[in-house]
């Protein structure tokens, strides 16, 4: 069942939000709504740590730096339950980025890219989390 309520905002932020609808498809601003606050809490679920999500962890590295194939192997055997798969590439000869897709639970996940930010070598560690639960 779908609830109707009314929003009141500045004649400014109303255009600026209606160019965003536009921009990126929307139907309509209640569909425009929906999606962002389903965003936000989505990202205060994953923030607070509290349940279960799957999301892409993208690292950078150096593979010439120490062992850090190594490291980086050993770690990922560690969390082999959250781990669903990984991709490896070859961005130029020193540089690589490795995109580990994960699901489980949000603090273990986000305690795992924690790590990965340690490895010397490793440049660059972003963290994408979202989950289903707000449909």
């Amino acid at each position: 069942m779908i609830k109707r309520f009314g929003v009141s905002m500045e004649p400014e932020l109303l255009d600026k939000f209606d160019s965003f609808i536009k921009k990126y498809g929307y139907k309509n601003r209640s569909e425009a709504i929906r999606e962002i606050i389903r965003e936000r809490l989505i990202d205060e679920t994953v923030k607070e740590g509290g349940g279960e999500s799957f999301g892409t962890i993208v690292i950078v590295y150096d593979h010439e730096v120490g062992d850090i194939n190594d490291r980086l192997v050993d770690l990922q055997h560690e969390y082999t339950g959250l781990i669903i798969f990984t991709t490896h590439i070859h961005v130029d000869r020193r540089n690589c980025i490795e995109n580990i897709v994960v699901k489980g639970k949000n603090s273990e996940i986000s305690a795992l890219a924690q790590r990965l930010r340690t490895i010397e070598g490793v440049s660059s560690v972003k963290l994408l989390l979202t989950n289903y639960t707000y449909k």
